[in-house]
């Protein structure tokens, strides 16, 4: 596996499936007792029309978006979460070791940027 490969995997399986899973409890929240606040919010989506559902989706997708971002920004430096100065070093391991977030390579958050 390669940033690249990583990147859209990521992106698919965690990020497309994120927004399907959202939309989907939206439109059918599991089980028997649903706390009220996740029915209202369903009951509420529910009642949209299908241009305001669309737009809501959007905002999901975007709100998805924008934490890939910001979590892939991280991995490659960009953005701090202590005061440290400390890096990560997101290694894959497979049949080679792959330095995903490589410093002198393309991105990972520009990588998931260029895959919209």
């Amino acid at each position: 596996m390669n940033s690249q490969e990583f990147v859209e995997a990521i992106k698919r399986y965690v990020g497309d499936a994120a927004i399907e899973d959202t939309v989907a409890l939206l439109k059918n929240p599991p089980g028997r007792n649903v706390p009220r606040e996740q029915r209202v919010r369903s009951e509420w989506y529910k009642s949209l029309r299908a241009g305001d559902a669309d737009n809501v989706n959007g905002v999901i997708a975007t709100a998805v978006h924008q934490t890939l971002f910001g979590l892939l920004a991280v991995l490659d430096g960009v953005r701090s979460v202590d005061n440290e100065g400390g890096r990560f070093e997101l290694t894959y391991v497979g049949s080679t070791r792959v330095v995903l977030n490589d410093q002198q390579a393309i991105s990972l958050h520009d990588l998931l940027n260029a895959l919209n």
